[in-house]
């Protein structure tokens, strides 16, 4: 496994395994792409971003300044919850792409499942993705019985679903519904809003690999076949963040992060099945 590790989605596509999240970074556009690009210059070709993230011209800003060809790099936003309620998601995607400067995005998720309208949605994606403008389309915060309602319209099997997924909540159903349909799981959150940096459990650990409890979460997501993006500004944070190919953690180690599983999101407000944004 290296910083170039892929994962082939059920179209073809190929996700690098290790992202950079670009969620609250700052409220200023400059430092945002800054951030991002001193996050390409250490490597990181797969970014994410949201149009609720409000940084899309930031992100491909970075990019027209990095001077990499569009083809070595891997982006991904995403439909937001009030454009779907407006049956608007064809007019928010190009604006979207308008924002990031590109020709087309790598790939393109509903952010939550919109009771009533998901499915609609998905046919907007499903155009989208037919012309040219998206190279792969999927969901975020989705649950099984939502991804079932989308494969039950005959169409495109969703690519990837973005979900909380952390040691405290390692989702151990919703990675065996996913893998039985082709459905690559993606970590959102995947340090848990910081609440490991100073977990003596995951500390133990590292200490054997000489690595941090954030590099061993971050390493055990990666074991686990799932697609990370943790996502810091300073420097320091994301060189750590990104240096996890120099070790892998034994069988032993795995099982006593996967014992960590609780169930508990970070964020309780935003269930896919209640939330009112």
């Amino acid at each position: 496994m290296t910083f170039e590790t892929t994962i082939e989605l059920n179209n073809g596509v190929k996700i690098p395994q290790l992202g950079y999240g670009t969620a609250l970074i700052s409220e200023s556009q400059e430092e945002t792409a800054d951030a991002i690009l001193r996050a390409m210059e250490l490597g990181y070709r797969h970014l994410d971003t949201a149009s609720i993230y409000y940084n899309e011209a930031a992100v491909g800003e970075a990019v027209r300044r990095s001077g990499l060809p569009r083809s070595e790099l891997f982006v991904t936003t995403k439909l937001w919850t009030t454009d779907m309620r407006a049956e608007r998601e064809y007019d928010a995607f190009r604006e979207s792409l308008s924002r990031l400067g590109l020709d087309y995005v790598d790939l393109y998720l509903i952010h939550w499942p919109v009771r009533g309208r998901y499915q609609k949605s998905w046919e907007v994606l499903e155009r989208i993705q037919a012309e040219g403008l998206a190279r792969a389309i999927g969901v975020s915060n989705f649950n099984p019985h939502h991804i079932d309602d989308l494969i039950a319209m005959g169409g495109t099997v969703p690519a990837v679903n973005q979900y909380q997924f952390h040691p405290q909540m390692s989702c151990p159903d919703l990675r065996s519904y996913c893998r039985a349909h082709g459905v690559v799981l993606e970590a959102c959150q995947p340090l848990g809003q910081g609440i490991y940096v100073d977990d003596p459990a995951l500390g133990e650990i590292g200490q054997k690999y000489g690595k941090s409890a954030v590099q061993v979460v971050l390493r055990w997501e990666l074991q686990h076949g799932v697609v990370t993006i943790p996502k810091s500004s300073r420097a320091e944070r994301m060189r750590e963040n990104c240096s996890l190919f120099d070790f892998e953690l034994n069988s032993e180690d795995m099982a006593v992060i996967d014992r960590m599983n609780l169930d508990r999101s970070v964020t309780p407000d935003a269930d896919p099945e209640t939330f009112t944004f």
